[in-house]
């Protein structure tokens, strides 16, 4: 039996062999496409190819590519558990062409991998073509030697794919495998096509024509090849099985889960583990990809992903937190093929705790008051709205989970009730809001964060990324849009670009799309704690609302920045190390260009010291440890021995950075001591904050760091000015060219400089006492 790695694999293999460029997968959260909430077929990294806007080294590709669907449009999961092929995280096989080959050969290589490689049986295979597709039709017939009856014509949008109301489109062929007799269903396109038996494996897409306008369509010059095969659909037909969370790599999550609550994976408990199973694939892709549970837009799509999972763990019995505990079963059966699984495991394992461990708290309260509610309902009556929101206000339930609980109950919930709660609380908060003395002009960032929601920060793992313009605001006022020369501020639904918090500057770019449009960015702030609030000006063309836009964040600037914010972190543990435990920070600015360091200290610093702090941030930077984050409570990140930062606001999660590792140990902050956290040889860390900010990956991405200053601000607060990178290196040169220049002018060796010069005013001194 192959293996769902293998079968991964041999499918690469096979279209590498093919001249494909095999391409690792693209994150979960898309960098081209705003419109999208997560990545959810294996096209989606190859929009901008497809589209003639980006340019690659190859004309033919094959992936691999993870995908998540549990929000918006595709979202399968409140079916997750109960049927044999629904899943928020699923693997999409593809290869694609782009204006290499077309029809022909893409239904060669497709026959052949099946049937050959994979060894499927011909008679078992059944084909779907666009009703008008003769072209496919025939080279079915031809390429595969199908019979006619088992080459379906669809004539509806079922086998016609579009990107959207214009742009790229074409006719689909769909690829079934027939699973019997003994299974309920019939073939596609038959009144009985929904059943289980004829089960689609593969769809090829024939990129044939651009939808100009909703009435024109026209021919593409180089028509293209997008096809997508399900990694787990695959794997249960090879494998002999129906049902996809019987295929191998499930069932060892499954095992897992069962040998971790001490039930049995199958009978009254496997939907339990199905969900758990699937779930913590979800979630932990997800955490590795950066998103982080919230109450906005991806990081609330986790949350409701997790607690779902949660609850179902609760059901089985475990009495503790369960779902980070199967995190290493998951990194043993897929961390191979996507090494970002192992790399993340510490902030996904401290992830699913902290998020189970909170959950927890509020599930068995919420689960009364659901019980004692449900108790005055009478048979199938449907949950009251109001009800509904209490839950999910006062203990977190998600809607959906909700439902979820009230499905084997056969009871539905009052959605427009519970929208009504909602709309009223928020009605509330703005009135509270208009009452709190706040500034006029903050009002229109009040409004506005209410309209669209909070920001997504994409920055942590990337400087480039889509957006879509969802606020235009020209002279505090909203409007519309804006041309070139229009000086304004800008919000957008997703962003690569970090506001200005926590003493780091806001990051500067460029935004463009391809219809002319420019605008320089020159700042970036947050507003109100989640708007991203991006100011700058209008270059070229015009902005409008609803437009998307490609945004690049300066990387040079991102990188001086991500330099001197991490060299903040090793200097404070530094001076805490050299002068006491009683330094803290008072404040920061982290520049592109510098670093200013505040912190409390009753007297000067000694240059004895200053030489000292110096050279221990210098030997931790050579270290090149790895920069390691986790997802930690406030409370847990302190006892663990994390710095607070000065003048960061903390919600109920923190980011919890830590660098400066070495073999030797020696570190202060230890962290939790969990094994493997910065490392192989890492057992401990130099430095643990509390910090939203960005950060280089290794603290050899520093440079070099070099104080420039020491001074005091107040009493009993110094302050330290520091370099770091190239800046540190010029400052370190123009000083070795002063002091050739005095040593020149002397007329002496630099090293005889320090005698020279005491003798010079040795002899001032004397000549004084003369005159």
């Amino acid at each position: 039996m192959q293996t769902a790695n293998e079968i991964r694999s041999a499918f690469l293999e096979y279209f590498r062999k093919h001249g494909h460029e095999v391409v690792s997968s693209s994150p979960l959260v898309p960098r081209n496409d705003p419109t999208l909430l997560f990545t959810n077929a294996g096209m989606v990294q190859f929009k901008n190819v497809f589209t003639g806007q980006e340019k690659r080294p190859y004309v033919r590709a094959a992936t691999a590519q993870k995908c998540v669907r549990a929000g918006g449009k595709h979202n399968d999961l409140e079916n997750v558990g109960y049927t044999a092929r629904h899943h928020t995280f699923f693997e999409m096989l593809g290869n694609f062409s782009f204006g290499d080959y077309f029809k022909p050969l893409a239904i060669e290589l497709a026959w052949n991998l099946i049937t050959k490689e994979f060894g499927l049986p011909k008679e078992r295979l059944w084909t779907t073509v666009y009703s008008e597709d003769d072209e496919a039709f025939d080279l079915w017939k031809k390429i595969a030697g199908l019979p006619e009856s088992r080459i379906i014509r669809i004539p509806t949008s079922d086998n016609f794919w579009a990107m959207g109301d214009t742009g790229p489109c074409g006719p689909c062929s769909e690829i079934f495998f027939d699973h019997g007799p003994e299974i309920a269903g019939g073939p596609p396109g038959s009144p009985d096509a929904d059943g289980d038996r004829y089960i689609e494996i593969w769809n090829l897409v024939f990129m044939q024509f651009e939808q100009v306008t909703k009435a024109e369509r026209v021919a593409l010059p180089r028509p293209s090849i997008d096809t997508g095969m399900g990694l787990e659909r695959l794997a249960a037909v090879l494998q002999g099985k129906h049902d996809n969370y019987d295929i191998d790599m499930i069932r060892a999550l499954i095992l897992a889960s069962a040998e971790a609550t001490g039930t049995a994976p199958d009978g009254p408990q496997a939907v339990s583990h199905r969900v758990i199973a699937d779930h913590l694939r979800s979630t932990s892709f997800l955490i590795a990809d950066g998103v982080l549970p919230s109450n906005e837009g991806r990081g609330y799509v986790l949350r409701r992903i997790m607690r779902r999972a949660m609850r179902h763990a609760h059901r089985l019995g475990a009495k503790e937190p369960l779902m980070w505990r199967l995190v290493p079963a998951l990194v043993a059966q897929m961390g191979q093929a996507y090494p970002e699984l192992g790399r993340a495991q510490p902030i996904i394992t401290e992830t699913l705790r902290l998020e189970e461990t909170r959950f927890r708290q509020t599930l068995e309260r919420g689960l009364k008051l659901l019980e004692e509610e449900t108790g005055r309902l009478g048979a199938s009556q449907a949950l009251t709205g109001d009800v509904a929101f209490r839950l999910y206000d006062t203990f977190g339930f998600p809607l959906d989970l909700t439902q979820d609980i009230l499905r084997g109950q056969g009871r539905s919930v009052d959605t427009a009730g519970f929208d009504k709660a909602m709309a009223e609380q928020r009605a509330a908060a703005r009135k509270a809001w208009a009452g709190s003395g706040e500034a006029t002009t903050d009002r229109i960032w009040f409004e506005i964060k209410e309209k669209v929601g909070a920001t997504e920060f994409l920055g942590y793992a990337t400087d480039m990324a889509e957006g879509q313009v969802l606020a235009i605001v020209k002279d505090g006022k909203p409007v519309e849009r804006a041309k070139a020369g229009d000086k304004l501020e800008l919000v957008v639904n997703q962003t690569p670009f970090y506001g200005e918090s926590g003493g780091q500057m806001g990051d500067t770019g460029i935004w463009f799309n391809g219809t002319g449009l420019e605008i320089v960015i020159d700042d970036t702030q947050k507003k109100l704690g989640e708007l991203w609030v991006h100011s700058g000006e209008v270059r070229k063309g015009e902005v409008t609302l609803g437009d998307a836009v490609e945004m690049r964040v300066d990387r040079e600037r991102r990188d001086r920045l991500r330099a001197a914010h991490s060299a903040t972190h090793l200097l404070h543990e530094a001076l805490r190390r050299r002068l006491g435990a009683h330094v803290t920070q008072k404040g920061s600015l982290v520049a592109p260009d510098r670093l200013r360091f505040d912190f409390s200290h009753p007297k000067p610093i000694t240059q004895e010291d200053l030489a000292a702090i110096e050279a221990e941030v210098n030997r931790r930077v050579r270290r090149n440890a790895e920069v390691a984050t986790r997802l930690m409570t406030p409370d847990a990140a302190v006892e663990a021995g994390a710095l607070a930062l000065f003048g960061e606001k903390y919600g109920e999660e923190v980011r919890v950075v830590s660098m400066g590792g070495s073999k030797e140990g020696g570190g202060s902050t230890e962290g939790d001591g969990s094994a493997g956290e910065g490392g192989a040889g890492e057992d401990r860390h130099f430095s643990t904050e509390l910090c939203g900010g960005t950060h280089v990956s290794r603290t050899g991405d520093i440079g070099s760091f070099r104080i420039v200053g020491e001074s005091a601000v107040a009493a009993g607060v110094r302050r330290i000015e520091a370099l770091t990178g190239a800046a540190a290196e010029r400052h370190a040169r123009e000083q070795d060219r002063l002091v050739d220049n005095l040593a020149s002018l002397l007329k002496v060796a630099p090293a005889d400089l320090p005698v020279r010069l005491q003798g010079l005013l040795e002899e001032r001194r004397r000549l004084e006492r003369e005159l």
